[in-house]
This record gives C-alpha cells, sequence and structure tokens, in this order.
C-alpha cells in the first residue's frame, strides 16, 4: 500500500505508486534553462561562433607564482614586501592586546567583591 499527505485533509490517505512517488510541489531534477554565469562572465555566450571567451580582467596568477615561488628564505606571508610585514605585525600587536586584555578581565573576575 502506498501513502501520500493530503493538503485538504492534513492527513496520510492511500495512493498509488506513481502518485506516491512524485509528491506534489516538486518539480523534475532538469531545468527548463541553464543559469546564467555569476563568476567572471565572459563577454560572449560559449556556445557562440568563436573559440576564445574574453574575460573583464588579466590574468595576474603568472605573476603572483613568479613572486611567490622564488627561492629567497622569505616566508610566504611576508613575499609582498611593506604590506604584508605591516598586516603581520599589526595582527601580532592585535593577539597580544587581545590575549593581554583577557588575562586581565580573568584577574578582575577572579578577585572577590566587597560588600
Amino acid at each position: 500500500m502506498y501513502y501520500k499527505f493530503s493538503g485538504f485533509t492534513q492527513k496520510l490517505t492511500g495512493s498509488a505508486p506513481a502518485t506516491a512517488y512524485s509528491p506534489q510541489g516538486l518539480r523534475p531534477g532538469v531545468p527548463a534553462e541553464s543559469p546564467t554565469m555569476i563568476f567572471a562572465s565572459p563577454t560572449k555566450v560559449v556556445g557562440e561562433a568563436g573559440p576564445t571567451v574574453e574575460y573583464m580582467g588579466s590574468n595576474r596568477v603568472p605573476d603572483f607564482q613568479r613572486i611567490f615561488q622564488t627561492a629567497d628564505g622569505v616566508p610566504v606571508h611576508l613575499k609582498r614586501g611593506v604590506p604584508d610585514r605591516l598586516l603581520y605585525r599589526t595582527t601580532m600587536a592585535l593577539t597580544m592586546g587581545g590575549a593581554l586584555y583577557c588575562l586581565v578581565a580573568l584577574y578582575i573576575a577572579a578577585q572577590p567583591s566587597n560588600k
């Protein structure tokens, strides 16, 4: 016996196997049309004439590979110079300040109240 939920009576009712396996409100798994591209939208649709697809920005990956793969003994997180050092030192200062603040807050919380 097959059952399906009846929206009218809000109960399970007996049904045929075909209706039990295709519930109400569900659509077929294949979309009717292909979804639009979200990232890196090409200027031409892929199916149009011409094998090349041009994107809006330039490809900077080879430049970054050249910078990050050089064997100069500098850690990867500091390879780009002054901006990386500034970000690293700021992050370390905030981390140390946060840890110190937590220790002070724990010390204050551990003191008994004077009533």
